[in-house]
């Protein structure tokens, strides 16, 4: 018999299924948590891909966010619009220099405290003991620290 992290029986034997449950529950919690920022777990992935890859043109950025480029190009727009970030080479039909404004710095390291503080509750000392778990197989499968 399968187990959730409530201890009640699951309704599937698929690995795949339990982690999609798991990790819709996840991006429920760590939405709620970046909403007092004005940010959504998509935004903050974006965020993090352009500190993380500077100098990724749009193409890259829609391969890394599974979005289409023009989504991308939506959602560039509305972080300059916001002061999150700046492209510094926007014309049409040019590449784009695209990177974290200082505002936009200041939000991406909040919104990673708040994440780290999802973590702990979903995944820390008194989390779920399956919870706890599958927080330990992810940071060793992908070799991340303790936070």
């Amino acid at each position: 018999m399968a187990v959730t992290t409530e201890n009640r029986p699951a309704v599937t034997n698929s690995t795949s299924i339990v982690l999609l449950a798991l990790a819709r529950r996840i991006e429920d919690e760590l939405g709620a948590a970046l909403a007092p920022l004005d940010l959504t777990v998509r935004r903050l992935g974006l965020l993090g891909h352009i500190a993380g890859v500077p100098g990724a043109s749009f193409s890259e950025l829609a391969r890394m966010s599974r979005i289409s480029v023009q989504s991308v190009h939506g959602a560039v727009k509305a972080l300059v619009a916001a002061g999150l970030v700046r492209d510094l080479t926007a014309r049409a039909g040019s590449a784009s220099t695209i990177e974290l404004t200082e505002r936009g710095e200041d939000l991406l390291r909040e919104a990673k405290r708040i994440a780290a503080e999802v973590d702990e509750r979903l995944f820390g000392p008194a989390a779920d003991p399956v919870q706890r778990q599958v927080g330990k197989a992810v940071r060793a499968a992908f070799r991340l620290s303790e936070a």
